[in-house]
């Protein structure tokens, strides 16, 4: 018996930030989308990952302020935080804090959320962020629940979780098909890798790139001489929740006191949520090579051991959070690097530091101004910027291709590039500008490399 063929005018895979962005734009345009999500729920690491924080960025503008409007509905679902305690605002007669401590900020507005650039000499200054840096934090369950209910509305899109491709059927630079784990086949007019890792285009054998390019790459001033075989750190952000009395909670047996995976313990963000819980993100929890070098269950349960080890830390080393206990640690790493694939145009440091103002691109989709930050010990440190910069529609085309686009933190950027672009409500933007620019190749009936971005509808 011939297995089931669908057809659709779309085919999103990857349900996070990005794939949400890319379905919500082509269904409400009235194409008929398939969204394919690997896991159990759509979302991403804002659900799974405990990645439910919009650090401050300039490309939150779009499709994320209206999810933010839609949280604010919620109650004790969605909160905006500004930057209390830092390692360098303790003061010299008090202990410092071990890294950073963000605090709802209830006079804040959205709109507060947007910068990010122009600290002092691109430096960490305590003063300057305490009074600009603003940042959201939600509910994974409340932004599931806003996500959801956008998708639905549009009566075009058809999700469909733990579902992922096995097979792909390119000629000449195009897609012809998929064929889906439960044998099933798909077929479509175009497809949108919102997968992270470029999943989809590596199945295409679209050019890749991976760990750290050399100097002779693209010329970037902060790339090392030689290339290195490693990605951004990853983290196992976990939960805590105010408890009834003071108390260190203890170690597993198995779960040694010490910090046995490096010198000393890292930082960690601690980020206070709505209902006064913390999300603690320890930065990083794996370095980028160890995570390379292991399978990802592995590497899950290694992080979840130096969660527990790093949470006993931080309430022998600071009183007030004996006044917590561990709630909740996440099903899923947070993921911030590994293959991002060659596109039309590679956005790389160059374009970071020559901003808005010094760039010269026509196909501009989306803007952001993260720090160039590469978490780890053989990291580059952070490095903050002076003003926004955009990216380029060209970065969404991988090399050769015609009905294909990747719009996620796997598009066409360098390693230093990425580590500023990377963020969730950018990643949503430019999903974005990818479901639009497949609305209006199928109205034109033209291939996505021939769209004129000026008829792009984006957030910036």
């Amino acid at each position: 018996m011939q297995a089931e063929t669908s057809k659709f005018d779309v085919v999103v895979v990857g349900a996070g930030s990005a794939g949400i962005g890319a379905s919500v734009a082509a269904a409400r345009a009235g194409l008929s989308v398939l969204l394919l999500e690997k896991d159990e729920t759509i979302g991403g690491t804002a659900v799974r990952s405990g990645v439910s924080t919009w650090e401050p960025d300039a490309g939150g503008k779009g499709i994320p302020h209206e999810i933010y409007r839609r949280l604010t509905n919620i109650p004790n679902s969605v909160g905006i935080y500004s930057v209390g305690k830092s390692l360098d605002s303790s003061g010299p007669d008090g202990p410092k804090f071990i890294g950073g401590e963000c605090l709802i900020e209830p006079n804040a507005h959205y709109r507060d959320t947007l910068l990010r650039s122009g600290s002092p000499d691109g430096k960490w200054n305590y003063s300057y962020v305490r009074k600009h840096w603003f940042g959201v934090v939600f509910e994974p369950y409340a932004y599931l629940r806003v996500v959801g209910e956008m998708l639905d509305e549009t009566g075009c899109c058809t999700v469909r979780t733990n579902t992922s491709f096995s097979d792909v059927q390119v000629e000449a630079g195009r897609i012809l098909s998929l064929r889906l784990n439960d044998g099933s086949s798909v077929v479509a007019e175009a497809y949108v890798d919102c997968t992270g890792d470029g999943h989809l285009c590596t199945a295409c054998k679209c050019e890749t790139m991976w760990g750290q390019e050399p100097k002779d790459r693209f010329d970037e001033p902060d790339a090392s001489t030689e290339p290195a075989e490693s990605v951004n750190g990853v983290t196992l952000i976990y939960r805590i929740t105010r408890a009834n009395k003071q108390a260190v909670e203890p170690l597993p047996r198995d779960v040694p006191a010490d910090c046995w995976w490096r010198e000393d313990f890292p930082i960690a963000n601690f980020v206070q949520m709505s209902c006064g819980d913390y999300l603690v993100n320890m930065l990083p929890t794996l370095e980028g090579r160890e995570f390379i070098n292991m399978k990802y269950e592995a590497a899950c349960v290694e992080a979840r051991r130096r969660v527990r080890t790093h949470w006993h830390y931080v309430q022998e080393a600071l009183p007030k959070f004996r006044q917590y206990r561990l709630s909740w640690i996440a099903p899923a790493l947070g993921v911030r690097e590994t293959t991002r694939i060659v596109g039309q145009y590679v956005l790389t440091e160059h374009d970071l530091l020559a901003g808005l103002s010094g760039q010269t691109h026509e196909d501009i989709i989306a803007i952001a101004d993260h720090a160039m930050d590469t978490h780890g010990q053989s990291g580059r440190g952070c490095v903050e910027l002076t003003e926004p910069y955009g990216i380029p529609y060209r970065c969404l085309i991988p090399k050769g291709f015609r009905n294909l686009l990747i719009a996620c933190r796997g598009a066409s950027f360098s390693s230093i590039a990425a580590s500023s672009c990377r963020l969730s409500r950018v990643m949503m933007n430019l999903g974005w500008a990818a479901g639009n620019a497949v609305t209006v190749a199928r109205k034109m009936g033209a291939d996505l490399p021939d769209v004129p971005v000026n008829q792009i509808s984006t957030a910036s």
